[in-house]
């Protein structure tokens, strides 16, 4: 029989923490020992102060470009906690929360400083390389799980990209195919509210992303992305059904994770624009961190001693991360590398007027301000 969790309508929004860290679901609540759940609390502040730090490093041209996570934190966190740890882990740009429970390399600020290393890096995490086209990595991650199934791996795969994907052809192609070969599949829709500056309204007709998934035959569940324990709950549900689903079962499911984003889409946007101070604070009465915080309080699982340590070892983590990244000596010709399995000749070309630019001029004089 199908599992109760995910038999429901889309519409049907899965809530275990209400706003205020109180319990609206007692028979949803993960049964977690008490220093996962710390783990996890820790985990997301770390998300949050990571975020804090990257987007200041872009603003003193230390980093380039960022996307920031911030709201986000309960789907990231809870779902990825949901995980096996050889479950493979495909994603978007904005779910950099996704990489902290297998242990955050310092090589990943590499890729946001420019250098392909930084993604190369994530394949020894079991995560694919993170991807900026929006919707693009769906089909490959469709295709990973594919070979899993065939070489009998028990692993799922977990794609996790925005309500803007949806839009996209690639997204349907990954779904279309999911369905017909039964992948074991889990895709997780981040839905924030806004791809870009376009309101989600305005993207589809559709009642919810999460309903989606019928046309493709399987199911679509509708989740609170702002509780932790509710996106751990059908991410794990979800996870299982795709390993070991019953006769009547499809392992394919679509989460749709409806959260909100609190910064702009990336240090490159302005939300303003587009969206008012109003929207953002309603949502922060909803913010995932203070919510749990307020139920592992009630829990006895933490208190401001607890709290005041956690946040000491945050900070020294991420200095220690940055530290490492900065002191990172690229070498120019690393760009060339990654563009394609084989160098072509329009590369092979550039390559060589770079090394005799470098030779004739020297590196110092080539990275002079003018």
């Amino acid at each position: 029989m199908a599992r109760p969790l995910l038999r429901r309508a889309p519409e049907d929004r899965i809530e275990v923490l209400a706003p205020d860290g109180s319990v609206r679901a007692p028979d949803l609540v993960p049964d977690l020992p008490p220093e996962t759940l710390e783990r996890m609390y820790r985990d997301m502040r770390f998300c949050r102060r990571f975020d804090e730090r990257m987007i200041s490093l872009q603003r003193q041209g230390r980093m380039g470009t960022y996307s920031s996570l911030a709201g986000q934190e309960g789907a990231q966190i809870g779902s990825t906690y949901a995980l096996a740890d050889g479950d493979v882990l495909s994603y978007q740009y904005r779910e950099h929360g996704a990489l902290v429970p297998r242990g955050m390399p310092w090589e990943y600020l590499l890729y946001w400083m420019g250098h392909e290393a930084g993604n190369a890096r994530l394949a020894d995490l079991d995560v694919l390389p993170l991807n900026i086209t929006i919707g693009d990595h769906l089909p490959h991650a469709v295709g990973y799980a594919w070979a899993a199934k065939l070489d009998g791996d028990d692993k799922a795969t977990v794609a996790h990209f925005g309500d803007g994907a949806t839009s996209e052809g690639d997204f349907h192609e990954a779904m279309n195919f999911a369905g017909v070969f039964d992948t074991p599949s889990v895709f997780v829709c981040n839905n924030n509210g806004w791809a870009i500056s376009i309101p989600r309204e305005r993207q589809t007709m559709s009642e919810t992303l999460a309903g989606k998934a019928a046309a493709y035959g399987f199911e679509g569940v509708q989740v609170d992305g702002m509780d932790p324990l509710a996106m751990y709950a059908v991410t794990k549900a979800a996870r299982q059904k795709a390993l070991d689903p019953d006769e009547s079962e499809a392992r394919p499911t679509l989460i749709e994770a409806v959260q909100y984003r609190y910064g702009a889409h990336t240090t490159a946007d302005d939300p303003s624009m587009y969206r008012d101070d109003a929207e953002v604070e309603e949502w922060r009465q909803k913010d995932p961190i203070d919510r749990f915080e307020r139920f592992l309080r009630d829990e006895g699982v933490l208190d401001d001693d607890r709290i005041a340590e956690m946040e000491e070892g945050i900070e020294a983590s991420i200095t220690d991360l940055i530290d490492r990244a900065e002191e990172y000596e690229a070498d120019p010709s690393e760009m060339f590398e990654f563009a394609f399995a084989e160098p072509t000749p329009r590369l092979d070309e550039q390559r060589e007027s770079l090394d005799r630019l470098r030779e004739d001029h020297g590196d110092e004089a080539l990275l002079a301000d003018e």
